[in-house]
């Protein structure tokens, strides 16, 4: 936006009107602004550049198939057979996701969620680790047995719920380096 701290009146030399003379139409007189000024930034307006938005989005979207995966661990099996479907790793991974996904979203709109957000995103972090032990510690009982299309289909799977723990956990360690540099400029 253009604007400038200059007088804004129009300064011209007018001759007397002559009598039995008409009247010529003015000259088009135009503005034009003699410097630009910065427009002011919003708060947060470094980190905003950065798009966290986008990753929230992200989180969002990995948490429902979180959930997605906790449904089928669910369906397909006992739940005293891994420690992922025992601790419902799934689901509380994915919940989490969602809402840290959520917060990091509406950023944009609030930047008073900034330590909020921060502090979601270091609570995912914590609760990814550990179900990426969880289910490591499924991977090392893996033994095959009688159904072993079956038991391959969950060893499977478990190894793609870690693949999305570990996005789960690079998404939220993005975040919380940007919002961590953030933090300390905008503290008085």
């Amino acid at each position: 936006m253009a604007s400038a701290d200059v007088d804004m009146r129009i300064h011209e030399d007018q001759e007397p009107l002559r009598p039995g003379r008409r009247e010529a139409p003015p000259p088009p007189r135009y503005y034009q602004a003699s410097e630009m000024l910065p427009a002011e930034q919003g708060p947060l307006h470094s980190l905003l550049q950065k798009q966290p938005a986008m990753l929230g989005s992200l989180q969002v979207m990995s948490g429902i198939f979180s959930v997605g995966v906790g449904i089928l661990f669910a369906v397909t099996q006992n739940i005293n057979v891994s420690l992922c479907t025992m601790f419902r790793v799934s689901y509380f991974t994915g919940g989490l996701y969602i809402i840290a996904g959520l917060v990091s979203n509406l950023l944009f709109k609030n930047p008073k969620l900034l330590m909020v957000s921060f502090t979601m995103n270091c609570a995912c972090i914590i609760v990814a680790i550990i179900g990426a032990i969880l289910i490591s510690v499924d991977l090392a009982r893996f033994t095959s047995g009688d159904r072993v299309f079956y038991k391959l289909f969950l060893l499977q799977m478990e190894v793609l719920q870690l693949c999305v723990l570990a996005l789960e956990a690079f998404l939220s360690a993005v975040l919380c380096f940007w919002f961590f540099k953030e933090k300390p400029a905008k503290s008085p």
